[in-house]
């Protein structure tokens, strides 16, 4: 299960499409629906990484959440769900320390991508991932082997590093997909996959039809090397 994130609404219509959302993309969810949970779980739940937060609560607002949250756990990101036209509360949110707002009615997908992009800022400095005799510098997006660069193309690159920071675990064809089509905007349609899986083995290893570092799980998907 990925990061909790605490949902603060009051609308039980939109509480069940959210959680649904967000469950799908698989994080875990908590919920709360007024100013006073809201504060209690924000800060009694250790495991919470991000709130997502409506401004208008039935007994306070969202505007007193975010000041609690800010004030003990700042390293937690807030996003504000707003009305499109209220250009006075997105700015007060954002002066008191929200992370990001969201204007109603969203965009399911503008809204995973806001939060994704909130947790990733969270994230310590990511250290040099490893798959066998590769190495894998996230933050310069720079394969190695042996010292001298491996040239892939962004798709292959994208292809390895979901490989390298699952070692030994089963990468489905879906999620492979799913991956791709979030971080690359590009869709991969099932045969197509194969193709580039074919190409990324081309690269990095040593007998390709004979592959060590990412095998077949016939039926399933593929497996990294741990």
């Amino acid at each position: 299960m990925g990061a909790r994130i605490l949902l603060v609404e009051d609308d039980p219509l939109i509480v069940e499409s959210l959680t649904e959302l967000l469950v799908g993309e698989g994080y875990s969810v908590a919920t709360a629906s007024t100013q006073r949970d809201a504060i209690e779980r924000a800060l009694g739940d250790s495991a919470c990484r991000l709130v997502l937060l409506d401004i208008s609560l039935a007994d306070g607002n969202g505007f007193a959440v975010c000041s609690a949250v800010k004030a003990e756990r700042p390293e937690v990101p807030v996003i504000f769900l707003t009305a499109s036209d209220d250009e006075f509360n997105t700015v007060t949110g954002l002066t008191m320390g929200a992370d990001d707002y969201v204007a109603k009615p969203f965009r399911p997908r503008e809204l995973l991508a806001r939060i994704a992009a909130a947790l990733r800022r969270t994230q310590p400095e990511r250290r040099a991932l490893r798959l066998g005799p590769l190495a894998i510098d996230p933050d310069r997006a720079r394969v190695e082997r042996d010292g001298a660069e491996v040239a892939l193309s962004a798709l292959e690159y994208r292809l390895l590093l979901l490989f390298a920071a699952n070692p030994g675990k089963l990468v489905t064809r879906e999620a492979i997909r799913d991956a791709l089509w979030d971080e690359a905007g590009t869709y991969i349609e099932e045969n197509t996959l194969s193709v580039y899986i074919k190409r990324l083995r081309d690269k990095i290893e040593d007998d390709p039809a004979h592959p060590s570092l990412i095998v077949t799980v016939r039926g399933l998907g593929y497996r990294a090397r741990g």
